[in-house]
């Protein structure tokens, strides 16, 4: 499988099974898509009237030894081999629901701001430690296992997320584990102390921002209905500053009334932030600012001028990183990563305030997907076992499309609310995909 197309006046050709990236001229861009039907001879009089012969000649040659260099039209090696895959589930990492309560009241929230549809509440310092014991139990030889702070807003309940930590490191010496901590905040409650502990014990840390003033203000908004944008910005910059410009993401969302979210992406950088993820919202349909089909078109538009606006500034020593453009051609991800993504509902699960365990925090809620409960309630493995079987060629879609190795088959709670199947992928998802993965690979054509 091959996936070919021009962007910015670059010719590129991707080689999906072995991962390889070509530039092509002209040409050799054109045989490309005669190269399996036709002959050398018939190649060269079909492009005749735009080449000269010795040119179509000389780049059909190099075609045929890429592809006999397996780099190329090359053979997909996996489809067989994953279906003999016999894998025992571990699990590697809890998303932690310190708070199901906010101090905001952002209009797009999928958790109900903050509350997932049910009560207001805190998670305790016991449930929090069998959580981390459980993790223990569950990770069988793994060493490095992480655990994501998450709430509503976990500042909330900050002495709970310290002695969660407190009770890690103990456990870790017990038991030569060792454990990754990353917090996601709104900022509102930050200061100096537990940024203090923050710095200290968080590998990374979500910052919440959408933006410009007047787009983080429509959509993030306390209680009171007052934007939150003046407020955090200065403890945004503190934190990152104090992080030395790593480890660390400001994390917005944009949507329908953001179109030219660019605008957003490159506001943040302009502020000064070197980590950057700005990402579609996932709302419900008709909700006024969900994306629709119709969007595609201008988003795809400033996507590409993102990218080429984002290669600009890496060339003026003004660079940033942006999440959905960030790429590894030369390592990346393990098969079994490219192949199942995340690892939801067998590798990370979410845990509300109660010890409930769910698939992933985009689940939480929903009672038929609740897996048990750390307190002691039976693990339903035969539902860990469902999702670990979920990959890119479980997925009929999926299997067919040439970007299935980057995005590994997208998101298993996206494609279930939208489509009722987590095998069923999310379209609008898909396509945004897809463009976000052929900027990220002209971007590596310009380094």
């Amino acid at each position: 499988m091959i996936h070919k197309y021009t962007m910015h006046n670059t010719n590129i050709v991707m080689d999906i099974n072995s991962g390889a990236v070509h530039v092509f001229d002209a040409a050799a861009f054109d045989i490309v898509d005669l190269y399996k039907t036709q002959t050398k001879g018939q190649i060269i009089e079909a492009l005749s009237q735009k080449y000269e012969g010795q040119a179509v000649s000389d780049a059909y040659d190099e075609i045929v030894e890429l592809e006999s260099e397996g780099l190329l039209f090359s053979e997909d090696v996996y489809s067989e081999a994953v279906k003999n895959w016999e894998r025992k589930p571990v699990v590697k990492a809890l998303c932690l629901h310190i708070c199901h309560d906010c101090n905001l009241r952002c209009r797009y929230c999928f958790a109900s701001t903050g509350s997932f549809g049910g009560h207001r509440t805190m998670m305790d310092a016991d449930t929090g430690k069998r959580a981390i014991d459980f993790l223990i139990e569950k990770s069988a030889g793994r060493r490095n296992l992480e655990v994501d702070f998450f709430g509503g807003e976990p500042l909330m309940n900050f002495d709970v997320v310290k002695q969660i930590v407190d009770y890690a490191r103990i456990r870790e010496k017990e038991t030569g584990k060792n454990f990754r901590f990353t917090i996601t905040t709104n900022a509102i409650l930050l200061n100096e102390d537990n940024k203090e502990f923050i710095n200290k014990h968080m590998h990374n840390v979500v910052l919440s921002i959408d933006g410009r003033k007047e787009t983080n203000d429509r959509m993030r908004f306390r209680v009171d209905g007052s934007g939150t944008y003046d407020s955090i910005l200065p403890k945004l910059k503190a934190m990152a500053e104090s992080r030395n410009q790593d480890n660390y993401y400001v994390r917005g969302t944009f949507t329908r009334e953001n179109l030219d979210f660019s605008k957003d992406v490159l506001h943040l950088a302009d502020l000064g932030f070197k980590q950057i993820s700005v990402e579609p919202v996932v709302a419900a349909k008709d909700s006024g600012y969900d994306i629709r089909e119709q969007d595609l078109k201008q988003l795809f538009e400033e996507y590409e001028s993102l990218a080429e606006e984002y290669v600009k500034r890496g060339r003026n020593e003004e660079g940033f990183n942006f999440f959905h453009f960030m790429i590894d051609l030369k390592q990346g991800p393990c098969i079994i990563k490219r192949l199942g993504g995340c690892g939801s509902g067998h590798e990370y699960l979410a845990v509300t305030p109660e010890g409930d365990l769910y698939p992933c925090h985009q689940f939480v809620g929903d009672e038929k997907f609740k897996m048990g409960n750390v307190h002691g309630a039976e693990f339903n493995t035969e539902f860990q076992k469902h999702f670990q079987k979920s990959n890119v060629y479980s997925k009929k879609d999926c299997s067919e499309c040439w970007a299935k190795f980057y995005c590994s088959g997208g998101c298993a709670a996206n494609a279930y609310q939208f489509n009722n199947d987590i095998n069923v992928p999310y379209k609008i998802g898909c396509e945004l995909e897809k463009k976000r993965v052929e900027c990220a690979i002209w971007i590596k054509t310009q380094e």
